[in-house]
């Protein structure tokens, strides 16, 4: 937890620069996340997949738009990171 709590008090102290590193990131790993998902095709399972990535990097682009509270917007974030890279490995492997 020291790594959460010291990567989050660096967050609420640079702000404005970690919310524009975040929004080109995340989109650039959402991208990426969508383009193998839709590399296996266009079923049901990869629809589903690529609207929870869609919705997930639409919240945190939303969140910090709309000023939320810091740390929903940090944990939003590492969210998203986690479920684009579970995605890209998930639909890698399948291929």
């Amino acid at each position: 937890m020291t790594l959460y709590n010291k990567t989050l008090t660096d967050f609420n102290n640079n702000f404005i620069g970690f919310a524009t590193l975040i929004i080109i990131g995340q989109s650039c790993l959402g991208s990426a996340a969508a383009m193998n998902i839709l590399r296996n095709g266009t079923s049901l399972i990869q629809m589903f997949q690529l609207g929870i990535i869609v919705l997930i990097c639409m919240l945190v682009n939303t969140s910090i738009l709309a000023q939320m509270k810091h740390k929903v917007i940090f944990n939003l974030t590492i969210l998203s990171v986690i479920l684009s890279i579970s995605l890209i490995f998930i639909n890698k492997i399948i291929i």
